[in-house]
């Protein structure tokens, strides 16, 4: 029995090998068109997953899109519109991923002026203007996106930023003050000589504000642990920044977790229009492979009529007979994709840096889904080959099939 399946086997792949050799014309054409339908296909596939990658760090550099805040805040510097910052920030940090990214603020009117010479202070020209006491580094990487405290050289990350501040661009110009200079902030009798880093524009309200390091906004205020608001840049698709912004409202009953949707949306509503072009895309190049192969495994059943017929008068059923010819297009369907998948996930690099400007990250996941789909559209062009099953031993000897 063990030798009747190992001559059956050797059989098979004699009978595979001299299929494939029967027209070398042909059977390149077949590889051609699989080959060149699997690495269009690899590459749009890439492109897509890379897509959603890309689109999510893109969208990140606009800085926050989730935030926390009191239910009904409506003032500043009252205790009853804060929250308590490190309830808040152990919470983000339970529920987040390694790259969120979030920084408390807290809220009061202060007034601002230009810092004197000396130590002594001196009444200079003054406006009010809203104070955010934050904690500096998060809101940096938030604020000025790709930027980090030791980037711009004032302290390192082991130092506290006590005694520093960012000073928005508006009031810098009506105060006058540049980077590196010394301010006074006058909150009721308290004065704080900081040292502006550098003066900031975002083009929003931003703009109009002063940044101060978070507890000593916590201590000119007199609101030790308390936060107006928490600003967070959750890194993801949109479906897991509202997965991520739902497990923070069930463990936050106290605050509203609000997306910026502008954000979120505008994502959202991107990835899904070049998913949706990228797959319509692949699903075309695949129907147009498999019409290729069609039109050539047609030439096959005509060509075979005579192996087919010689096959069913020694005695091979039509199932066996048909699975040779469904073994030779999955093997070149096998041998396409192999090749074609592996030119496209390198044409997909060359196709990421045109279109986003930055090479494609190679995703290994896709080089197994386009060799598979590309084996499915070899196996399903086949078709043409059912008519072999009609084919009768005695109408072929005869000379009238």
């Amino acid at each position: 029995m063990a030798a009747h399946r190992t001559s059956n086997r050797a059989m098979f792949w004699r009978i595979i090998r001299r299929l494939f050799g029967a027209n070398p014309g042909r059977l390149f054409v077949m590889l051609l068109a699989l080959g060149a339908g699997a690495a269009v296909t690899a590459a749009l596939l890439n492109l897509e997953v890379d897509a959603k990658r890309r689109l999510t760090t893109e969208f990140r550099a606009f800085g926050a899109n989730i935030v926390v805040a009191p239910v009904g805040s409506t003032s500043l510097g009252d205790n009853s519109t804060t929250l308590q910052e490190q309830v808040v920030a152990r919470t983000i940090r339970d529920v987040g991923n390694p790259s969120t990214v979030a920084a408390p603020f807290l809220f009061f009117v202060t007034g601002l002026q230009r810092g004197a010479d000396s130590l002594i202070p001196e009444r200079r020209k003054q406006v009010q203007v809203v104070g955010a006491g934050t904690e500096l580094g998060a809101a940096l990487h938030l604020l000025i996106p790709g930027w980090g405290a030791s980037q711009l050289g004032i302290w390192d990350e082991d130092i506290p930023a006590k005694g520093y501040c960012f000073v928005g661009a508006k009031v810098a110009e009506q105060l006058q003050i540049h980077d590196g200079d010394v301010v006074e902030l006058i909150y009721g009798a308290h004065v704080e000589r900081l040292k502006n880093i550098r003066n900031i524009s975002t083009g929003g309200d931003e703009d109009s504000q002063v940044f101060i390091e978070l507890r000593t906004a916590q201590q000119l205020t007199n609101m030790n642990g308390r936060a107006s608001l928490t600003e967070i840049s959750y890194t993801g698709t949109p479906q897991e920044i509202m997965r991520f912004r739902s497990e923070l409202a069930a463990k936050l009953p106290d605050a509203e977790v609000r997306p910026i949707r502008q954000f979120t949306e505008g994502e959202a509503k991107i990835y899904n229009r070049i998913s949706g072009l990228l797959t319509a895309t692949v699903a075309i190049v695949l129907v147009l492979t498999g019409l290729c192969v069609m039109a050539a495994m047609t030439n096959v059943a005509m060509e075979r009529k005579n192996d087919v017929g010689l096959m069913k008068a020694i005695g091979g059923s039509v199932r066996r007979v048909l699975r040779l010819f469904l073994a030779e297009a999955a093997l070149l369907g096998l041998a396409g994709g192999m090749i074609g998948g592996a030119a496209g996930i390198f044409l997909s690099i060359g196709l990421g840096k045109a279109v986003f400007g930055v090479a494609a990250r190679p995703r290994l996941i896709v080089y197994p889904i386009a060799v598979a789909l590309t084996i499915i559209v070899a196996i399903l062009s086949a078709y043409p080959l059912r008519r072999l099953a009609s084919i009768r031993p005695a109408s072929v000897f005869r000379g009238e099939a």
